[in-house]
């Protein structure tokens, strides 16, 4: 193929800004430059956002039918174009094809949940709480919200964000990473095939100087970001400071308790998929493994033989099980972490070692690195407390499940905790006392189900509500309370109370 020319989307066209930089588009499994991003400017932002402001105004008003039947389009071209879709990932952000076609069909399931808006938006009437009064609570949109997506799940944030948001009757700007924008292009061209009207959606490339008119222009109603917890923090203070609603998802480091009774044959499928699915970039990766003495060394001898085994490569090879990694920095980075957490000390020992890969001619010079496990760190090691976002395993021996409870309560995030158990004893307490907003028993990865939200807590979420489901729609919609007096039968309108030791302040 060619090289790819990402663009602008804005108002329901292609648009290109004169003037402004490029970055280059990276094929990871190659290593090859594949095409260029732009680096829009300020002036492109507020272009989105006067095109989002003015097509709200009608989209607001339209049939809440009416805007379903656009959401069910868009469903049905992604179905149609699930492989064109999942493909496009795994170019530019070099996922697995395999995990891929995976994020495309649940956003597809997203998009599904969504449709089911207009019931979850109805509002309630009280009648007759005071005399000829009644009162009722409607939700409403609010108006124009803006977004920014990581570059490790381009489909899946379009779906958190997007699909709720204009079920409620709101318009979206959106951001992609730089580093894999191509699906986002591909979804422009699904956006004018169903004929969503102009400016409903407007899709913006750049850095993130793009978000700093969002926070004081009056038309934007809120923000949302998946990223990291340092841009998530600062994100909620431009966001105070603006008085904008705010859906920030942030940084996570996840531990995989394995208790003495877990049945070790499904720990291991499941701990491949946590810690080497999607090459380990994703908030909900399993990166410390905390196991009890009885079976301590039997878990990191399993850990060590199936992830050497693990095939890694092409993104496109039907045979691999991990890609690489998106950049040659995160590659740097991976194995500068590697050798801090051994650096360290405490008697941390590397176990297994694939940073250094044998692959095929035309991969030599993509972004890889393979599993590496460090065992016996220490909870002040800093592989203990870093997100790395990579393949880069630490395990830990603990007493018991206190110990394991007790160090997920002290990190500062608090994304996943998953524990691998018989007992119901100790899945019931787990699922209660693990300071963390989702929870696995004998899952690897705790993502719920489109109908269930998604999100953390701590460091791990900054904003007023998580993503999907109810959360989804109380974020996008607002409350309006209307008390409503109707005159007697007679027409004449009641006789005002005059005197009296109370007056009420509310209407009676």
């Amino acid at each position: 193929m060619g090289q790819i020319k990402i663009r602008n989307f804005i108002d329901g066209q292609w648009r290109e800004d004169a003037g402004c930089g490029e970055t280059p588009l990276y094929n990871p499994s190659t290593g090859e430059q594949i095409g260029v991003v732009p680096m829009s400017d300020e002036n492109t932002s507020r272009a989105a956002v006067e095109s989002a402001a003015k097509a709200y105004e009608k989209w607001k008003h339209m049939p809440v039918a009416k805007r379903m039947s656009f959401l069910y389009k868009i469903r049905e071209y992604m179905a149609r174009d699930l492989e064109i879709l999942a493909q496009a990932i795994a170019l530019d952000q070099a996922k697995h094809i395999s995990e891929a076609r995976g994020e495309v069909q649940r956003v597809i399931e997203i998009i599904e949940a969504a449709a089911c808006t207009p019931a979850l938006i109805q509002g309630a009437t009280l009648e007759h709480i005071a005399n000829n009064i009644t009162g009722k609570v409607v939700r409403q949109p609010l108006g124009v919200f803006a977004g920014v997506a990581p570059f490790n799940f381009p489909a899946l944030v379009f779906g958190w964000f997007i699909p709720y948001a204009l079920a409620a009757g709101n318009t979206f700007i959106f951001k992609p990473s730089t580093k894999s924008p191509y699906f986002m292009q591909k979804m422009c061209d699904i956006f004018m095939e169903a004929e969503l009207p102009e400016g409903v959606v407007n899709v913006i490339h750049g850095n993130r100087s793009l978000t700093e008119i969002w926070y004081d222009d009056p038309s934007i109603a809120g923000v949302c970001l998946v990223g990291s917890t340092g841009t998530a923090k600062k994100m909620a203070a431009s966001c105070a400071r603006g008085a904008k609603r705010s859906m920030l998802l942030g940084g996570a480091k996840n531990m995989l308790v394995v208790m003495e009774d877990a049945d070790l044959d499904l720990f291991i499928s499941n701990y491949l998929n946590s810690c080497f699915g999607s090459a380990g970039q994703r908030c909900l990766a399993g990166s410390i493994v905390a196991a009890v003495p009885e079976i301590y060394e039997e878990v990191l001898e399993r850990m060590v033989e199936a992830s050497r085994e693990l095939k890694v490569g092409d993104a496109m090879d039907p045979d691999v099980y991990m890609g690489p990694l998106i950049s040659r920095e995160a590659v740097e980075n991976v194995c500068d972490y590697t050798e801090k957490a051994l650096a360290h000390g405490g008697g941390c020992k590397l176990i297994l070692d694939r940073r250094k890969l044998d692959l095929p001619e035309k991969n030599r010079n993509g972004f890889f690195v393979g599993p590496v496990i460090i065992r016996d760190i220490t909870p002040c090691n800093p592989l203990f407390t870093t997100e790395v976002f990579g393949p880069l395993v630490g395990t830990i021996k603990i007493a018991d499940m206190d110990e394991a409870l007790y160090h997920i309560r002290a990190s500062e995030y608090g994304n996943g905790a998953c524990i691998f158990t018989r007992s119901q004893y100790y899945a019931e307490r787990f699922s209660s006392e693990a300071d963390v907003g989702m929870v696995g028993v004998n899952v690897g990865i705790c993502a719920p189900h489109p109908y269930i939200p998604f999100g953390g807590i701590k460091g791990s979420l900054l904003g007023t509500n998580k993503v999907q489901g109810k959360d989804g729609i109380d974020f996008f919609t607002q409350n309006k309370v209307v008390t409503i007096r109707t005159a007697p039968k007679d027409g004449q309108a009641p006789a005002a109370v005059q005197g009296g030791r109370v007056r009420s302040c509310v209407a009676s």
